[in-house]
Order: C-alpha cells, then sequence, then structure tokens
C-alpha cells in the first residue's frame, strides 16, 4: 500500500488534548511532537542518526539560513536537504520570515516582500512568497511552511491587524506558488500560519481567511516572541479552537517542558524549539524535577546520571560529575553529551503525554507533572 502524502488521524482526546499520527510518504510523524531544529542542516552537536535514536520523528530546517549558505540551488543539485545530511524521515521548512525580520537589520518589507541583506556577508537578497514557496521546493521539504511576518505583541492594535491582512495576502501567494511545483506538491505538505498577536478577534479573522484558501495544517505564529508564557497561555485558550480540527495545529518557536504540557492541554499538536539543543551547550539540563545548571560546583562530585528516570545514552553512561567536568573544561564531548541527553527528554516528555491522553489521564499527569518540575 502506498504512503499517503498527507493524512492526519486523531487516535484519542481528554479534553483538549489530542493524540495522533500524520502519515506522510517518508514516515509517520506521531503526535504530540517535538520537531528537532536543525537549522543549518544539522541539530546541533549531534548526528542525524542519534537524533532519530531519542525518538524524533521529524525534524526542522531554516529557509533563511539554507538560502544563504550553502544555496537552495547546490542543495538541490545535490540530491535534496534528505540525501545532504542523511535523514530520510520527514523534514519541516520554515518559510524564512521571521529570521529575516529578526536577523536581518537592513530590510525593506513591501506587499511584494522583503528585500534584506544577509547577516553573513551583507549581500541583498529578496524573499518573497513565491521564492520561499521555491527554496522549499529546491530543499525537497515534506511540510512547507507559508511565507508570513511575525509582528511582536506589543505594536500598536493596527499595525497588528495590517501586517496580518498582508500574511493573509502571502497565504494565498504561497498556496498558489506551492501549487505551481506540482511534483514536488504531489508529495508534501502545505501548512499556513495564523497570525494576531494576543488578539482574539484578529486570530479569528485570519484563521478564518487561513481556512477559506485550505491548507494541510495551520501553524500558531506570533508567540514565543517575548510576551511571557501566562499571555502566551491566555492566547491559547482560544487561538487552537479557531483551526479547524481535523488538521495539525503547530505552535512554532515554543519551548520549555513547561510550555508544551500547558500548550497540549490547550490543543496543540506540534512544536519546535531550539532550547533544548542551545541549553545543552550552554550547560542546562532538562530533567523531570526541573532544569539543572552542571556549571555549578555541587555536581563535581555528583555521580548520579543527569536524570534517573531518562532512557538516553548519556544517562545509561555517564555521571553528572563527569558532564560537569566536559561543561567546565569546554570539551565539545560536554555540548554532545547534553544535547542528546535534552533532546531525548524532549521526545520521552512527548511520549508520556501522548501515552496520558490515550489512556485517559492526562489532566493527572499534567498535575503530577508541574508539581515534580518545579519541585513543589
Amino acid at each position: 500500500m502506498t504512503a499517503p502524502r498527507f493524512q492526519f488521524d486523531i487516535h484519542a482526546t481528554d479534553g483538549k488534548a489530542r493524540t495522533g499520527t500524520i502519515r506522510m510518504t517518508r514516515g509517520d510523524i506521531r503526535t504530540p511532537a517535538f520537531m528537532p531544529v536543525g537549522t543549518a542542516a544539522t541539530v546541533k552537536a549531534m548526528k542525524p542518526e542519534t537524533v532519530r535514536k531519542t525518538g524524533a520523528d521529524i525534524i526542522l530546517g531554516n529557509t533563511y539560513h539554507l538560502m544563504l549558505r550553502p544555496g537552495a540551488e547546490r542543495v538541490a543539485k545535490l540530491g535534496g536537504l534528505h540525501k545532504f545530511m542523511n535523514w530520510h524521515r520527514p523534514i519541516l521548512t520554515d518559510s524564512g520570515g521571521y529570521q529575516v525580520m529578526s536577523l536581518s537589520e537592513l530590510r525593506k518589507l513591501t506587499e511584494e516582500g522583503v528585500e534584506f541583506r544577509s547577516h553573513l556577508d551583507g549581500s541583498k537578497h529578496m524573499l518573497t512568497p513565491e521564492r520561499s514557496m521555491e527554496i522549499q521546493r529546491l530543499l525537497g521539504s515534506d511540510i512547507v511552511m507559508a511565507f508570513d511576518e511575525c509582528p511582536r505583541a506589543d505594536r500598536p492594535r493596527e499595525e497588528i491587524a495590517a501586517s496580518m491582512e498582508m500574511s493573509m495576502r502571502w497565504a494565498k501567494r504561497s498556496r498558489d506558488g506551492f501549487d505551481s511545483g506540482e511534483e514536488h506538491a504531489a508529495r508534501s505538505a502545505l501548512f499556513g500560519i495564523q497570525q494576531g498577536a494576543l488578539d482574539e478577534e484578529l486570530r479569528k479573522a485570519s484563521a478564518d481567511k487561513l481556512t477559506d484558501i485550505g491548507f494541510d495544517g495551520y501553524a500558531i505564529g506570533g508567540l514565543a516572541v517575548g510576551e511571557g508564557q501566562e499571555a502566551m497561555f491566555a492566547t491559547l485558550d482560544f487561538a487552537p479552537g479557531q483551526l479547524p480540527a481535523h488538521r495539525p495545529r503547530y505552535l512554532m518557536g515554543v519551548g520549555k517542558p513547561d510550555d508544551l504540557v500547558g500548550a497540549v492541554e490547550r490543543g496543540v499538536d506540534m512544536f519546535d524549539c531550539v532550547l533544548p539543543s542551545r541549553s545543552g551547550r550552554n550547560g542546562q539540563a532538562f530533567t523531570w524535577n526541573g532544569p539543572i545548571n552542571l556549571r555549578n560546583a555541587r555536581f563535581a562530585e555528583d555521580q548520579e546520571p543527569l536524570d534517573n528516570r531518562c532512557s538516553c545514552d548519556t544517562c545509561g553512561t555517564y555521571s553528572r560529575a563527569y558532564i560537569h567536568h566536559l561543561v567546565r573544561s569546554n570539551e565539545i564531548l560536554g555540548a554532545m553529551l547534553m544535547t542528546e541527553h535534552n533532546i531525548a527528554f524532549y521526545q520521552q516528555l512527548m511520549q508520556a503525554m501522548r501515552d496520558a491522553i490515550a489512556d485517559g489521564r492526562f489532566t493527572e499527569f499534567a498535575s503530577q507533572f508541574r508539581t515534580e518540575y518545579y519541585n513543589r
């Protein structure tokens, strides 16, 4: 039986939380899912096969960084992103819009798109919805993200509204550009991105416009950009429910373990964040009893694993004392072991949530998780 281009099956729900499977040509994605971020065709400090061993079904690649280096055309010439980086399961690529807005100081935003200078060498580029679709097609992405603008929540409402309306026009152009690549569109999926900051009315308008255009999945954009967890959760109390219930809901750029639990509780299915890998490189390990800083001198003679409940190779082999030594010595192995643990912990957290939803005990799981994670 031929694998479907894109199919989302919801297996169980518990309150707003749900667990299911996204079926694609390159493999199934179990939801709720956490996607490790492979910005430049690599999850930093990890081999792709190690990422897969942690339980990850899908990773994220970054359109902005890959278009600048090594270049989308070059990746295509070398056989596509999957072959290039030796990851043969699904890859989601973001549209590049967020990075253009946040990393490039010299940029000009118009209805056509965004003209910007590379943060690498100052070279000038133009990124439009059509070009974003072309780049993601050249990379060979399995899940393509529509091109959008991500405004800060503290901008005036009229600016957020105007930005959202432009993003919706860009969403239609993204849909048309994606569909024009018939061969790629026949085996991949396109997600639209809801905008509107913290405003319920604007988010509803955005969701309605995206639904009218029609997408395989829907992302909740414009959160985790400095508004704080309380405001993010308040928005998630209504935003996921504004999107089609039979399609995956993806919260972009989130987040800490307690963010993930709270967002799943509110109906979110997919996540990505640089936090587990970035924190690992900087000496912070996530555990079921909260984060710990391995630079702290109290771990210098601690022979326990990072987390007694973790099944990753790092926890099964190395002590906190040894990893403390590696981190304090700035040894590359320290970043490797810490990142492997953090990515594995996130995958174990997702599996625990999937199991709890399937068993109808998610409320109890979330309560127990917070009690242990916050140490209270």
